[in-house]
């Protein structure tokens, strides 16, 4: 739940000033969407590119929790010490190994 909140909180404050910074240039009614122009209201469309740009800055810090996670959880196996296969270093049967 703590990651989530990590995740979300500021992605979400990012997202509001991407908004605001975008729609500042750029009027919701001049969009174009594969060359045809969009044809939803402005909150709509002021709905859609906020959550487009949540989405993106969730991604980015979901990226970033992830790259920060420390050494021995990345190490860490997830089997068992007997069900860990023959030849593994961190296998506790010293005779299974190479």
């Amino acid at each position: 739940m703590r990651k989530a909140i990590w995740i979300l909180w500021p992605s979400l404050i990012v997202g509001g000033i991407a908004e605001t910074v975008f729609f500042t240039f750029f009027d919701p009614m001049d969009l174009h969407l594969m060359g045809d122009p969009v044809n939803l209201s402005r909150t709509a469309v002021y709905s859609a590119g906020f959550f487009l740009f949540w989405a993106f800055a969730a991604a980015s810090s979901a990226f970033t929790c992830f790259l920060q996670r420390p050494a021995n959880e990345i190490n860490q196996c997830p089997l068992p010490a007997p069900e860990r296969p023959s030849g593994c270093p961190k296998r506790e049967d010293s005779s299974a190994a190479c």
